[in-house]
């Protein structure tokens, strides 16, 4: 329980939806929106850093994101079966 007589005000802009998504997930989780920040900045001072990896995409990565967000080399499938037989398994 965090002892609200000592601490701060954090705030943020979200987008609605994003927030929305979250705030679902928080809550089949238990946490609140305000806990989860106090997780994060635990972490990020006990590594020194934040607690997962923030790069910019090498160049392969960056050119296949963006023709997946163009539609380019996306199969679909009918269904899971033949999305498997397309994988061969």
């Amino acid at each position: 329980m965090i002892d609200m007589t000592k601490t701060t005000m954090v705030r943020a802009r979200i987008e609605p939806d994003l927030k929305n998504e979250v705030d679902f997930i928080l809550t089949k989780l238990g946490l609140t929106a305000s806990e989860t920040i106090h997780l994060l900045y635990r972490q990020i001072k006990m590594r020194r850093g934040l607690p997962f990896d923030v790069r910019i995409p090498n160049g392969l990565t960056a050119r296949t994101l963006k023709a997946t967000k163009a539609g380019k080399g996306v199969k679909h499938f009918s269904s899971r079966k033949a999305r498997y037989a397309d994988l061969g398994l």
